[in-house]
């Protein structure tokens, strides 16, 4: 063998010593790095679960606790996120703070708990703010640095970059998000200042006099679409029938049959008299006279109903707007009427009532009903707020965020579950019927909300309640969620993002009512909650 092959064979044993050596040095190093979690873990005590009062030893007992018992993946949560080391301190102070479940936060978004306020620990001896959030990667920690191939084919990026897009992607869409929501408040505000603005220059007369617009105000041929709607058999089935609403009709019927030595041998007008059940009833309670107006063609069913009912000679039907039409009488004893519509008083009806206690009702006669109220609650359901609100954040793989603004400006009517509400009732408003104005439309009432369990609030639910209590047997009902369902239902006004609330606290705001521009039957109601605010539409 020559001098050359020799040095060659040397070298290779020398970069194979070399190679081994290497070897050795990674694997005691890794050793050792596996050694200090061990020890780590060893030593952290009394790791308290975020969702629940189980304490563990050690993280890895922990984090399977909370995959198990909780349905949580901390480190798929932390992925999803895109967390860092301040954005986790900031999750781990948020969920001690609200108390909130592993199903109400995964709810959420990232900008609920980003608030600079969480870097303060809320427990400062909490084991979870020990921890390395970067632990999680597990074994993709160690292929930090190989590539991944994007949806372009053209760039490849190493995984530590990619990450960090992924973060900033994140931040950039919650910033996008909060702008989107500024504009939309502002350009609410816009619309309304243009409307008013509009109403100063050409129809002056009519805003600076709210008593004036009402629905008298309005040309009955104008009206009319009002009227059609209630020409159809299917609505009035549903109200004598439909969800129970033998409350509403049994509470009219007993208010009338328990107080009949009050209404015998009176003169009763019913208003807006539909099928005339109110006005039978009223019959049977002892008037001697019953007169049923109703603008609607359901009036010709009414007086069919009434002939084959033999109470023609009582029972007196007019077709017409009240407003526009003779009585034949100067004054009633008493008037009944069926007049509330969604949130109480959506479709104007009251005008009508407070037109005829104006000027047919005598001194000392009766309203039935006589007193309303209307109230507020707070509704934690997040399963309704996905569905309906977040939805629009990915439709297919596709954004229409922009559709969150119309799903929430017109509140649903619809009946809620009583377990979904979160916070204490508030009544905002009280109408005496003998009392009230057309303007009692327009009004601004504070409320506040004591929050009965932590977690968030997604929507505020408005109903009313109805009173006949000027009567020697009063009668009440309510039209809440925790009542016998009626057709009213219970009208929800959808938050457009969750607030994120805890028990004990008290929630302040503010909710403005008015009537509609456009349409006099129509309502726009405003509701103001800590720093949301939103106009919503009901027309």
């Amino acid at each position: 063998m020559s001098d050359s092959g020799a040095e060659v064979i040397q070298q290779q044993h020398q970069l194979q010593n070399n190679h081994a050596s290497l070897e050795e040095m990674r694997a005691a190093s890794e050793s050792e790095s596996d050694d200090d979690w061990e020890e780590m873990c060893d030593d952290v005590q009394n790791i308290l679960c975020l969702f629940c009062t189980s304490i563990f030893n050690n993280f890895k007992d922990a984090l399977q606790h909370l995959e198990s018992q909780h349905s949580f993946n901390l480190a798929k949560f932390k992925d999803r996120h895109a967390l860092d080391f301040y954005s986790y301190i900031k999750l781990i102070n948020f969920i001690r703070k609200k108390n909130i479940s592993p199903q109400e936060l995964i709810a959420l978004t990232t900008q609920t708990w980003n608030s600079d306020d969480y870097l303060a620990p809320t427990n400062q001896d909490d084991a979870w703010l020990m921890f390395d959030i970067e632990d999680l990667e597990g074994e993709k920690k160690s292929n930090d640095n190989l590539e991944v191939m994007p949806s372009n084919e053209g760039v490849t990026l190493s995984e530590i970059h990619f990450s960090e897009l992924q973060r900033t992607i994140q931040s950039l869409k919650a910033q996008l998000e909060q702008r989107d929501l500024a504009c939309l408040l502002a350009k609410q505000q816009i619309d309304e200042m243009s409307k008013k603005v509009q109403k100063l220059v050409f129809d002056e007369e009519e805003v600076t006099n709210h008593k004036n617009r009402c629905v008298k105000s309005v040309e009955t041929k104008s009206d009319q679409g009002y009227f059609n709607t209630y020409s159809h058999f299917a609505i009035h089935h549903e109200m004598l029938t439909v969800i129970g609403d033998k409350v509403r009709t049994e509470s009219y019927r007993d208010a009338l049959l328990m107080n009949s030595h009050i209404f015998n041998n009176c003169i009763m007008l019913d208003v807006g008299c539909g099928t005339g059940i109110l006005s039978m009833f009223a019959a049977k309670s002892g008037c001697q006279k019953v007169i049923s107006v109703d603008q609607s063609d359901i009036i010709y069913h009414a007086m069919d109903i009434v002939r084959e009912n033999n109470l023609t000679k009582i029972v007196k039907l007019k077709k017409g707007r009240l407003e526009d039409i003779d009585l034949d009488v100067d004054k009633v004893d008493a008037i009944v009427s069926e007049w509330m519509g969604y949130f109480l008083l959506f479709e104007g009806m009251l005008d009508s009532v407070i037109y005829a206690r104006d000027h047919y009702l005598k001194h000392g006669g009766k309203l039935l009903p006589n007193k309303c109220t209307i109230s507020l609650v707070g509704s934690g359901d997040t399963k309704r707020y996905i569905d309906l609100v977040d939805y629009w954040s990915n439709v297919y793989g596709f954004k229409m965020s922009c559709m969150k603004a119309e799903v929430v400006r017109e509140p649903s009517i619809e009946l809620c579950n009583a377990q979904d509400l979160v916070t204490s009732v508030a009544e905002i408003q009280s109408f005496d019927l003998y009392k009230v104005t057309t303007d009692c439309v327009n009004f601004s009432a504070p409320f506040s909300l004591k929050v009965k369990r932590s977690g968030s609030l997604t929507a505020i639910i408005g109903y009313f309640d109805v009173f006949f209590d000027d009567l020697d047997n009063p009668v009440h009902f309510s039209t809440g969620p925790h009542a016998t369902p009626t057709h009213w239902k219970q009208t929800v006004f959808s938050l457009s993002e969750p607030i994120s609330i805890t028990e004990g606290e008290i929630v302040s705001g503010t909710l403005v009512c008015q009537r509609h521009i456009k349409d006099i039957r129509g309502l726009m109601v405003t509701i103001r909650i800590k720093d949301f605010s939103q106009v919503y539409y009901l027309d």
